[in-house]
């Protein structure tokens, strides 16, 4: 891991987490998520959960994100709802996110330890998408 840590967005995290706290009710919405933009926007978004495996807040923060014209986040995180907290995302989510902001940092941890890694930490010998799509040309 090449684990260089950037500063922790603490305005973020209140982000995700007054998502959590007012927005997340019952099953389906478990989860929040909030992004920074490049240009310092906040987008938040919360999970769409289903019994067949509905997209989790990470992802549908990546698309409420391009709904509002916003196509370079810089840092990402996710809190659970009833105060658990800062919630690290899933294998499937990490690959995605990669795939879309490969410079992106995700805020990882909770409590006095919520570092900021970059995405490629969480994936170490990653496959790259892109890196296996033929030439267009």
């Amino acid at each position: 891991m090449t684990s260089q840590t950037k500063p922790v967005d603490h305005e973020l995290i209140e982000a995700a987490a007054h998502v959590a706290r007012t927005r997340c009710r019952g099953d389906n919405h478990t989860m929040a998520a909030a992004a920074r933009a490049r240009d310092g926007r906040i987008v938040t978004a919360v999970n769409a959960y289903h019994f067949t495996g509905g997209p989790c807040a990470e992802l549908v923060v990546v698309g409420a994100a391009a709904a509002q014209g916003v196509y370079e986040l810089e840092t990402i995180v996710a809190v659970g709802d009833r105060g658990r907290g800062v919630v690290p995302p899933c294998a499937r989510y990490r690959q995605v996110l990669l795939d879309y902001f490969p410079g992106l940092g995700v805020i990882v941890g909770d409590g006095d330890r919520v570092p900021a890694v970059p995405v490629t930490d969480l994936l170490p010998e990653t496959y790259v998408w892109a890196d296996h799509q033929l030439d267009a040309g």
